[in-house]
């Protein structure tokens, strides 16, 4: 984080970090206090090891690290990482489509674990299939690799597509209340206008606006070119978690904290990142705008079965990617292992 950064930031929290003194002692400096915090959490440091630094208490350290993370989300998260409109989902979609080819992408959808010590009597509720505790960052990524919708707090025990499922985004997004633009058609192409989606991985459920990998078994090229195609806008995620983790440090060891204030840093962490994405990052590239058709073709509410509709919105993916107006020069010697 650069000063000037720093600056923007402590401009914004500084009436929230700011107490008044006493007769016996003097409040801790909103600058103290900020300092403090980024120091918890863009290291390894341990409340004990802060004391030493600071030369402040470790019950002090923790309500002023737990107290400015609750902060930072509740003054920047709107700021940051506003509910998005359908022009956001347009520019985002623009974003995704320039950067990895993939049309008519809102977000690559993924869920990270988040270390955390075994909460008293909880029994195997934190406990994910690694074989150790933590809470769940679900997170829904654009292709600036900024945090666009999250959910965090469930249970590592929880499967992905189970969080999802019962989070805010999800229910959202299956009553149709994400204010998603109405189905385009795919550039160049004169079949069936596509509806906006999402793309994840297997561990999700298949679904109109939910994009996951065809199975393993019995892929032919082009299954094996969709899949391709997929996981090149779905790296952005793991590449914006990698970048969380690496930046904010404090997520490569275990949280010693309790689930409730885990959360706190989390959120925190998730506004800073995407705070800094926006002061620090070069300017973005122009985005071309995408080609604007009528809406015609496949239902924006298809009946029948979920799982059939997103059987054909994938279809119509795949048919697309192997057409001469989707087709990429070097996906075939990708998916072959032969590119030059």
């Amino acid at each position: 984080m650069s000063v000037a950064t720093f600056d923007i930031l402590l401009a914004s929290l500084r009436s929230g970090l700011t107490f008044q003194d006493t007769t016996m002692r003097r409040s801790i400096s909103p600058e103290e206090r900020l300092l403090l915090t980024l120091r918890f959490l863009a290291t390894e440091n341990s409340f004990a090891s802060l004391h030493y630094e600071y030369l402040l208490g470790n019950s002090a350290i923790s309500g002023i690290v737990c107290h400015t993370c609750q902060l930072i989300w509740q003054r920047l998260r709107e700021a940051v990482m506003p509910t998005p409109t359908a022009d956001d989902w347009l520019r985002i979609a623009d974003g995704f489509y320039q950067s990895s080819q993939f049309p008519n992408c809102i977000g690559a959808l993924d869920g990270k674990h988040i270390s955390v010590k075994k909460p008293p009597h909880s029994g195997s509720q934190y406990l994910n299939f690694k074989q150790y505790f933590s809470i769940v960052l679900l997170a829904l990524v654009d292709s600036n690799y900024r945090f666009i919708i999250v959910d965090i707090g469930a249970y590592g025990s929880t499967a992905d597509a189970r969080i999802f499922c019962s989070s805010r985004m999800g229910e959202r997004l299956r009553a149709n209340q994400l204010a998603l633009p109405e189905p385009r058609r795919l550039p160049g192409s004169s079949a069936s206008a596509a509806p906006f989606v999402i793309v994840a991985d297997e561990g999700f459920a298949l679904s109109p606006h939910v994009m996951q990998t065809f199975p393993r078994r019995d892929l032919d090229d082009r299954k094996r070119i969709f899949n391709y195609r997929l996981s090149r806008a779905r790296r952005y995620v793991e590449c914006a978690f990698g970048i969380l983790s690496n930046k904010w440090r404090v997520f490569l060891s275990s949280l010693q904290l309790s689930p409730q204030n885990a959360t706190l840093v989390i959120q925190a962490c998730v506004i800073l990142h995407n705070f800094t994405r926006i002061h620090d990052a070069p300017s973005e590239p122009e985005v071309a705008p995408f080609p604007t058709t009528t809406s015609v073709g496949l239902d924006h509410n298809p009946q029948g079965r979920p799982g059939s509709a997103g059987l054909a919105v994938r279809e119509l993916f795949a048919d697309y990617f192997i057409s001469r107006e989707g087709a990429l020069s070097w996906q075939l010697n990708s998916i072959r292992g032969t590119r030059r």
